[in-house]
């Protein structure tokens, strides 16, 4: 077997070629929801726009899955691979992909079980909740589909392939867009339109990254490989549990954030809906940002994994600092976008009366203003668990969210009522970059003397 370029090509030219590919699989997730969000709004109105936003959990509790077994076992396949163990990583990503597809039938049972209880805790209110029972009701149907391919295509980048995997995702995110203007605007389909669209979409990618499976470079597969574990299931999501970790926090603060947000907004002159309908346009603008940073850190994942395994800690620490560099521009450019032309951003999302438009400039600027420096959090959890440090990781991972986000929101609206809600973002944004910086600096000053020792 040839040796792996992880090992010895230059940092840059790696993380080019890995990160490119998968920050256009990340943005194409985002995208499935921005352009859902476009559409509707265009055609549907801010009542449409808030059923997307009470929806979106749904897709960030996909997203944990799918992380939690994708990146594992990415994670557990770049180790074995660095230490020149095969099969070991052969059978890793075998019994990955398995639990893939149990935990994607598995939640889109419940998920269509309880959708009307969990899409009230969501935060729908009364006028939005038929949007939203329409709209998740469809796009459940997809995540079983979606778990697969973004897990998939985690094994797919540390095979050494991040175009197919780019190709992957690009698919259906291209058929969402097409479909998407034709079901709401020339079919008249509404909510059901944009979700069938998003499905469909959906259902090609994963079609493409089952394709795969035949395909894999470094290892090969055996049907025994594929036979379910609990020992190797823990063991997967164990590695995986940071990234996954950052989503469900993710979810919990969608919740807290919207039922404070109807709360608080029905003391003002805003009212319950127009706070909730602002939040989603504001939170999936933010996720193209986040989606980059995540795609970089993805990127960067099996060089890190790879090289740690193989003892080369001086190429760890390069593909790290050369991620966060890269984190750093892209977040500076979003920081400019936001603050300078929040409405021109807005308008995208269809037309709302004034106070609409008010608020929703106002909670881009105030909520996402440490915009330069939240996704250094991300890059931070997401190297540890390359490292194979995954509780660390973890613990990272919920600073941002459970340790800073949710205490903030729950206590700074009652001192400041709504506006509470707003500052609540950037001072969690802040607090969990320095934690981040302190830990991420202790590891290199370890690492270093295990060199010197050496």
């Amino acid at each position: 077997m040839t040796e792996n370029p992880l090992g010895y090509e230059k940092i840059p030219k790696l993380l080019k070629s890995f990160a490119i590919p998968s920050i256009t699989a990340s943005l194409v997730g985002s995208l499935y929801n921005i352009v859902d969000q476009i559409f509707i709004g265009q055609g549907v109105g801010y009542l449409g726009n808030a059923a997307t936003n009470v929806s979106y959990p749904f897709s960030t509790i996909c997203l944990a899955i799918s992380l939690l077994i994708g990146i594992g076992s990415a994670s557990r396949f770049s180790l074995y691979l660095g230490n020149k163990q095969p099969e070991a990583a052969a059978k890793a990503a075998g019994n990955g992909i398995s639990l893939m597809v149990i935990s994607g039938l598995v939640y889109l049972i419940i998920g269509e079980s309880l959708l009307p209880q969990l899409l009230r805790l969501f935060g729908a209110t009364k006028e939005v909740l038929p949007y939203a029972q329409q709209y998740a009701g469809v796009t459940l149907v997809g995540m079983p589909f979606l778990i697969v391919t973004n897990g998939m295509s985690n094994l797919i980048r540390a095979d050494g392939n991040p175009r197919y995997s780019m190709t992957c995702m690009l698919s259906g995110a291209i058929v969402n867009t097409i479909l998407d203007p034709i079901f709401i605007f020339a079919f008249h389909w509404g909510m059901f339109g944009a979700a069938l669209a998003t499905i469909l979409g959906q259902i090609l990618s994963f079609l493409l990254a089952v394709r795969y499976l035949r395909r894999f470079k470094t290892v090969q597969f055996k049907k025994s490989y594929f036979k379910p574990k609990l020992k190797e299931c823990l063991k997967t999501c164990s590695m995986g549990i940071s990234s996954s970790a950052n989503q469900v926090a993710i979810t919990f603060v969608q919740i807290v954030l919207h039922n404070s947000l109807t709360h608080y907004g029905a003391q003002t002159v805003y009212g319950s809906e127009i706070p909730l309908a602002a939040c989603g346009i504001v939170m999936k603008t933010n996720a193209i940002i986040l989606s980059i940073v995540v795609g970089i850190s993805q990127g960067a994942q099996p060089i890190i994994g790879f090289n740690y395994g193989a003892r080369q800690y001086s190429r760890v620490r390069k593909a790290y600092l050369l991620a966060v560099k890269w984190n750093l521009i892209v977040s500076a450019a979003g920081f400019f976008l936001l603050q300078c032309f929040p409405k021109y951003i807005i308008s995208l999302f269809g037309d709302g009366d004034a106070r609409y438009l008010e608020f929703a400039v106002l909670f881009m600027r105030i909520f996402l203003f440490m915009v330069l420096v939240n996704g250094v959090q991300l890059l931070s959890s997401s190297f540890f668990t390359a490292i194979g440090k995954a509780m660390r990781g973890a613990f990272l991972a919920l600073t941002r969210q459970v340790f800073f986000l949710i205490p903030l929101i729950l206590l700074l609206p009652l001192r400041f009522g709504i506006m509470g809600v707003l500052y609540a973002g950037p001072i969690a944004d802040f607090s969990a970059f320095v934690l981040s910086v302190v830990l991420v600096g202790r590891e290199f000053k370890r690492q270093r003397m295990i060199t010197q020792e050496v």
